[in-house]
């Protein structure tokens, strides 16, 4: 198995891009606990496929993916209730939500795929 392979993963890439793109959105956000929320579950996006991949088994590998979708499932509800309380436009929130179906796909997609070589 190859030392850090997820670096490879189209993936994790996009996960990386979403996570920065909730870094800039929460940054002027005033409440200081739902910023950390949002940012600490988008970066768990990306740290359980990095830590998955690493796991002996795709059966274990495709756990930690499906932490993954749990924790995008959790900030796109914090996108949810930006949206409702103003902070974000229509535009910007279908976009956001647009993105975080992709990104579930996409781990949607990995997990089959592990599953199906197991």
């Amino acid at each position: 198995m190859k030392t850090f392979r997820f670096l490879e993963f189209k993936v994790y890439k996009d996960a990386k891009i979403f996570y920065q793109r909730m870094l800039i959105l929460s940054k002027d956000l005033n409440n200081y606990s739902f910023k950390d929320q949002i940012n600490r579950a988008a970066l768990s996006v990306v740290l359980n496929i990095a830590e998955g991949s690493a796991r002996k088994s795709d059966k274990e590998f495709a756990r930690f993916l499906e932490i993954s979708i749990a924790s995008l499932n959790e900030v796109v509800a914090c996108i949810d209730i930006m949206h409702d309380v103003k902070k974000i436009n229509y535009q910007n929130y279908k976009n956001l939500l647009n993105k975080s179906e992709e990104l579930a796909k996409q781990l949607g997609g990995f997990i089959k795929k592990l599953k199906i070589n197991n």
